[in-house]
């Protein structure tokens, strides 16, 4: 992941506007606002099952990625701190995949895990230079 991917998951999608407008760290909301942005602009591509920004949970439904099948993943962020610190959020990701016709959980990579904190991580940074830069 990374490079021409970048904002992406599993190499595919890309995040929302890259340009909405953000307010302070976390002002309106339960948990720090560049966080939770970062977190929903980099799960854009999966459907939202449920998101709750004075409880720092957002949830996707299954996805499946195009050009799969037999393969869905799903995933669950918390926010879990005002602050835009890395330790401020922690992601799950899980995979199912289809095996004579039952949905049976599988292990995912190692890496992909941390892979999405850090695009969170990195479009929440980018999000905060940009808003310190227009003021």
């Amino acid at each position: 992941m990374g490079g021409d991917d970048s904002g992406t998951i599993f190499g595919i999608g890309k995040g929302r506007d890259q340009n909405r407008g953000i307010g302070g760290g976390g002002s309106g909301l339960g948990v720090n606002a560049f966080l939770w942005r970062g977190a929903l602009d980099t799960i854009a591509f999966m459907p939202l099952a449920s998101a709750d920004p004075f409880g720092g949970v957002i949830i996707t439904d299954w996805y499946t990625p195009p050009g799969t099948s037999g393969e869905r993943f799903k995933a669950t962020i918390y926010i879990l701190s005002r602050d835009l610190r890395s330790d401020g959020l922690r992601v799950n990701i899980f995979r199912q995949t289809l095996q004579n016709g039952q949905w049976v959980d599988e292990p995912i990579a190692a890496s992909t895990v941390g892979d999405i904190e850090n695009k969170v991580l990195a479009r929440a940074r980018q999000m905060r230079e940009q808003l310190q830069a227009s003021s």
